[in-house]
């Protein structure tokens, strides 16, 4: 949808003798029932009156045809200005012009991601030229009359109150600098912009370029596909076996099948390690090979971050990152606008969506309601923080009466080297449920109790230096004072001289594959729904055994950790209730750190009793502990 379409002489005249922002103000509210708020209205004046100015020149033809806040279909985002027409050979020609208002914006170690100001403080947020070409790479590889009709996009940023574009301009940015330019504030850049657009623009829309972008119909792309395909070709991490096997037919049966009047609902049930996100990945790839539009979802961006890397090979943004999203994402879509959405990690979805929980109304009914076919995977024992409500009975309550509910389970362990017996005696240590195993043999599984965080540490960094795959992790009992101060100590131990910093913001999702992440502790936040070979956990004052009872202690997590947010108003009215909540998440927390790794979990704990406990329950020789 485009709120305002006009020629550039009509855009011209709106802009310099009428109010631009008014004009587009009254449209938006036509065509969406919704209001601006001041900010935009403002953004609008200034960044639409800046543009203009560029576009004031006899050298851009009068009849080309301008766009203003084009949302594109199925997402959320919406590019600021358009301008389409013919170059000289008439080739149709569209221009993205991502606006900005930012005066400075400096630059930081993550791809494509700048510090930028926001009221009293900077921010992140995404660089420019990353968000231009990331638009035209959407609609290069869903809008069939952009890959169909040969529409070529030309994307890049207008900052133009920046006159200080260093920062911005760094090499470490030439990927997208070079897909996308950059045009400032200051001598000359005026020019530049129009000699940008003059290259392209020879003549005017003579095509309808922008109402057929419009009305185009959204699919992937033959591109899109056979790249999508060839990531996973060979790749050995992403083959399935087994149950995975059985699974992923019924749910692409089922994905087929579904139509808008008969809705399939597909949930997989599966515990650690049985393969949930490899059968996720493979029936994204497929459906996607299948014309659908599909997306991969999870609540927590780690997972979504990580599996696109392995699929492409590189931690910097690509292409695919328009299949992955976040659960709030469906708040204001269209009914079925999706033909399939795969929910992996759907024990965590939570009731409301925004950084404040106060937008939308259920993310499951929302999620539901977006696709023809949704395909939840969960594990309700990895439900961890306060705000998790996805289980089964959860998502069956949403599905719609005439929708048919498959129902599959992934029962083979790949994880803890296939040890259903470990899995089995975890339940049991942390008492969350009594099984038989009283005790673990470690010839299964790796398992070690460690008297020191120091050598836990040691043994880890050994342990990573052949494939980079072991890490530390630990329950959230400290600050994380090292996201303001990149000096500070976060997970403190002093009587060990023991100190380490959370995972690096800078890692963006990515910790658990980052080189340097060795180096730093996760938390369930950064490992969930991931894996290693070999995990160190710290277990933290939050958990401790007195006369073999397992006792949790929720005041002792971090005043900083969102994930019991809600214990203290549940524990005035209902304290039992609250306790009960409260005893099983941070149990189910450190099952969860408990079962990363694939060869080995090795365990220090902050409570010596505790560490006595873990001991005891484990069939090993005195003398071998870590």
């Amino acid at each position: 949808m485009i709120i305002y379409e006009n020629d550039k002489s009509g855009f011209l005249r709106d802009t310099f003798t009428s109010d631009i922002e008014d004009v587009v103000r009254t449209q938006y509210h036509e065509r969406t029932g919704r209001r601006v708020g001041s900010g935009e209205f403002r953004s609008w004046r200034d960044s639409l009156v800046a543009i203009g100015k560029v576009v004031n020149d006899g050298s851009i033809p009068d009849d080309c045809r301008v766009g203003i806040e084009y949302q594109i279909p199925q997402t959320a985002k919406r590019i600021d200005f358009l301008i389409a027409g013919q170059n000289r050979d008439r080739r149709d020609q569209l221009l993205i012009v991502e606006l900005k208002q930012w005066e400075r914006a400096v630059k930081t170690d993550r791809d494509g991601v700048v510090r930028v100001p926001y009221g009293a403080r900077d921010q992140d947020a995404a660089h420019p030229s990353y968000q231009a070409w990331s638009y035209a790479s959407l609609l290069r590889n869903f809008n069939c009359a952009v890959y169909d009709g040969g529409i070529e996009l030309s994307p890049c940023a207008y900052l133009h109150n920046c006159a200080d574009p260093a920062d911005l301009n760094d090499s470490f940015y030439v990927d997208y600098l070079t897909k996308a330019p950059v045009f400032h504030r200051g001598s000359g850049e005026r020019d530049r912009l129009r000699d940008f657009m003059r290259t392209k623009l020879a003549q005017g829309d003579r095509a309808g370029i922008l109402r057929k972008i419009d009305t185009a119909e959204t699919r992937p792309s033959k591109g899109l596909i056979e790249a999508l395909s060839g990531m996973l070709a060979g790749n050995a991490e992403f083959v399935l076996v087994d149950d995975q096997k059985l699974v992923y037919e019924s749910a692409l049966h089922a994905a087929r099948r579904a139509t808008r009047a008969q809705k399939r609902i597909v949930i997989v049930k599966g515990g650690p390690g049985t393969g949930k996100s490899v059968v996720a990945i493979n029936l994204l790839v497929a459906l996607t090979g299948q014309n659908q539009i599909v997306r991969y979802i999870t609540k927590n961006r780690a997972p979504r971050q990580v599996f696109e890397s392995r699929l492409t090979g590189s931690r910097r943004r690509s292409e695919i990152s328009l299949l992955f999203g976040g659960s709030g994402e469906f708040i204001n879509s269209k009914p079925c606008a999706f033909d399939t959405l795969i929910v992996d990690e759907a024990h965590r979805l939570n009731e409301r969506s925004g950084l404040y929980g106060n937008l939308g109304e259920n993310q499951i009914k929302e999620i539901v309601a977006a696709a023809k076919c949704v395909i939840f995977f969960i594990d309700e024992d990895q439900r961890v923080t306060w705000k998790d409500i996805g289980s089964r009975e959860a998502i069956e309550s949403h599905v719609p009466n005439r929708a048919t509910v498959v129902t599959e389970s992934l029962e083979s362990q790949f994880r803890c080297n296939g040890s259903d017996g470990y899995l089995a005696w975890l339940d049991d240590v942390l008492q969350i449920r009594t099984t038989a195993n009283r005790t673990f043999d470690t010839s299964q599984f790796d398992f070690r109790v460690f008297d020191s965080p120091e050598k836990l540490r040691q043994e880890i960094a050994r342990l990573n230096e052949p494939a980079n795959k072991a890490r530390m992790v630990a329950g959230y009992c400290w600050d994380w004072k090292s996201k303001r101060d990149s000096r500070a100590i976060d997970v403190a131990i002093p009587e060990y001289d023991f100190g380490m910093q959370w995972n690096l913001a800078s890692d963006e999702g990515r910790w658990i594959i980052s080189p340097d992440s060795v180096h730093q502790i996760g938390c369930i936040h950064t490992c969930q729904g991931l894996e290693v070979d070999y995990v160190g956990v710290i277990i933290g004052p939050d958990l401790t055994v007195r006369e073999g009872q397992v006792l949790t202690h929720p005041k002792a997590r971090s005043s900083q950790d969102q994930s019991l947010k809600g214990y203290r108003k549940l524990l005035a009215l209902d304290p039992s209730s609250a306790n009960a909540k409260a005893d099983l998440l941070i149990k189910n927390t450190y099952r969860t750190l408990m079962t990363r790794g694939m060869r080995g979990c090795f365990v220090y704990c902050t409570d010596r009793p505790t560490a006595d406990y873990f001991k005891e329950r484990v069939a090993r020789p005195p003398g071998l502990w870590g």
